[in-house]
């Protein structure tokens, strides 16, 4: 996940959607997409239709910043996808998914995905019972996620998993409650993404 030191609600404001990049915030009358329908800047928005190049690339910034991963880390992503068997669509959101920063939001454990990022960078999450510190780390079908059994993760996550409006996708389950613990049920697809994406606009301008 790439790490963004200014204001992260300026990004959402610049895609005109809800990133969701700081947890409840994003649900409250305090999100700057509500508040603020124009772009960052101190210039008035131009008027007129948007280029057809314009389209492809805030498609593409946008999943780059929901998913919070620069340029070549996104392009690796791609070209391996492109290299799989299927569509190069499906199998691009499927790796994007399997994140276990984006695995751990998903399952509640934390309210953002760079509080995730966070949580897994310092060593609280275990994946089959073995400390994982990497937050791109991809995980499997059947991969077991949970909280390290020490007070100091499991308070960290309770806080979260208190939040009733966060809903647990389809692909995961979950299977313990003390300590808090996950499973990857099926490999996610685009279908598992909580944000509309145009994904054959990406495609395009990747293949370039």
């Amino acid at each position: 996940m790439g790490r963004t030191t200014g204001a992260v609600c300026r990004l959402c404001r610049r895609e005109g959607t809800k990133l969701f990049l700081k947890g409840a915030r994003c649900d409250s009358p305090k999100c700057a997409v509500d508040r603020r329908e124009s772009p960052p800047g101190m210039h008035k928005w131009r008027r007129g239709k948007q280029s057809d190049y314009a389209d492809h690339l805030r498609e593409k910034q946008k999943v780059k910043r929901y998913y919070g991963v620069f340029e070549r880390q996104f392009l690796n992503y791609f070209r391996t996808a492109e290299r799989a068997t299927g569509n190069t669509g499906e199998v691009l959101f499927s790796l994007l998914e399997r994140r276990l920063d984006n695995v751990v939001h998903r399952l509640g454990f934390a309210p953002s995905r760079p509080a995730a990022r966070q949580l897994v960078k310092h060593g609280h999450i275990l994946v089959n019972g073995r400390r994982v510190d990497i937050p791109s780390y991809l995980v499997c079908s059947d991969d077991r996620i949970g909280v390290k059994n020490r007070p100091k993760s499991v308070n960290r996550v309770k806080n979260c998993l208190d939040d009733e409006s966060q809903q647990v996708p389809d692909f995961l389950e979950m299977t313990g409650a003390d300590p808090p613990e996950g499973r990857v049920s099926r490999l996610p697809d685009s279908g598992d993404v909580s944000i509309g994406i145009q994904a054959q606009l990406i495609i395009e301008m990747c293949s370039r």
